[in-house]
């Protein structure tokens, strides 16, 4: 195998497909990356036992053949060697890189016992692939890190004809997002759990200038853009169903500004240690945020409108609290209240009328537990 391609297209190339390779392993082939040079095209494949991804990037191909390389070490390599073009040639056991004056010799690893790369499962439709990255980082700050509980380590993708739902919850939140989508077949209906990490590397990889095509089975969903693919391992069970726990009867209702609101949280969170709470007063147009006990202390007062109550105190997690405001980017967010150590809706919108009124249902809603106010 003998090719000659662009530094950088190459190292970026390798550290896209990289991004799948276990960081510790009993099978030392999974750290390797699969180079396939023919056609005037360089594929670069590698996988784990969850994982897989594919990339194919223009080359000038003197010679096709395979190598298998270890991928960390390619990328190492590639991240110091100078612009330009890059000669890169199998001599006997090693595969040579050239850059300028710099040369590298890398070992190769075995092919024949390399797995097979997974096929793409079949293309069911394509979707926007910024709006779909931005929907799961909304929800994955909900997902449960706990992998003793795997089924709450993963994001639920649900599909309903042309709408798709994306939801995580850890059991103390819940975040929903809904979003369009535009399947190639009738009818379509998908019910699957996809690991929150795995879903974030591919969403987070994505160019956001064009749409991704979307492909699923009963054992893996898949993920097509321009010359990239990846496959990520379902995960096994269910999240629980949300539409009962959203349904909050005559909640109070608090409208705020989201920058002021998710800056004043961050602020005054600062002193908020261990399990301490972030305390938020509502009395008539304002809200109090107050934390800490008696050494530090924090507090900001800002303007909101309250419906529903003359008043009501409540307290969160500062962390959780942090995190789902931070999901947002809608300019105004409502707070849906059923009152001390009770569900709490957050909601984005884009006026204070529409947050009042309330006229529709969000695309993006996050639940969370309140807790004991402060003493």
């Amino acid at each position: 195998m003998e090719f000659r391609i662009e530094c950088r297209a190459l190292t970026d190339a390798v550290i896209w497909a990289a991004r799948v390779l276990p960081n510790r392993s009993t099978v030392p082939l999974l750290g390797g990356l699969l180079l396939e040079a023919e056609d005037g095209r360089l594929r670069i494949s590698g996988l784990d036992y969850e994982a897989s991804a594919c990339i194919e990037v223009d080359a000038e191909i003197v010679r096709p053949g395979k190598a298998l390389v270890m991928g960390r070490r390619l990328a190492d390599v590639g991240r110091v060697l100078p612009d330009g073009v890059v000669e890169c040639v199998v001599e006997g056991a090693r595969f040579s890189m050239t850059g300028g004056s710099a040369r590298f010799g890398l070992s190769m690893l075995p092919l024949d016992d390399y797995p097979t790369l997974p096929d793409l499962p079949p293309v069911l439709g394509e979707v926007d692939a910024e709006e779909l990255a931005d929907a799961v980082a909304q929800v994955s700050v909900a997902a449960g890190r706990d992998d003793s509980l795997p089924t709450l380590t993963g994001v639920r993708l649900a599909l309903d004809g042309d709408r798709m739902t994306l939801a995580a919850t850890d059991r103390y939140r819940f975040a929903v997002r809904t979003l369009t989508w535009k399947p190639v077949v009738e009818d379509v209906s998908a019910d699957v759990l996809v690991s929150t990490r795995r879903l974030s590397e591919i969403t987070r990889s994505f160019d956001r200038s064009g749409a991704c095509r979307l492909a699923l089975d009963g054992g893996s969903a898949g993920f097509e853009q321009g010359g990239t693919q990846s496959t990520v391992r379902l995960l096994d069970g269910r999240l629980p169903r949300h539409d009962k726990l959203f349904a909050m009867a005559d909640p109070v209702g608090v409208v705020a500004d989201w920058e002021e609101l998710a800056g004043s949280v961050a602020r005054v969170a600062v002193v908020a240690e261990g399990s301490s709470p972030l305390q938020l007063t509502f009395s008539g147009g304002s809200l109090l945020l107050q934390a800490g006990y008696e050494d530090d202390v924090a507090s900001q007062r800002l303007d909101v409108e309250l419906v529903g109550a003359d008043e009501m105190t409540v307290a969160f997690d500062p962390v959780y609290l942090s995190n789902a405001l931070s999901s947002f980017h809608a300019p105004v967010v409502r707070l849906d209240l059923m009152g001390p150590g009770q569900r709490a809706m957050i909601t984005g919108w884009s006026s204070r009328e529409d947050a009042l009124g309330r006229a529709t249902i969000p695309a993006h809603q996050h639940l969370l537990m309140s807790v004991k106010p402060l003493a």
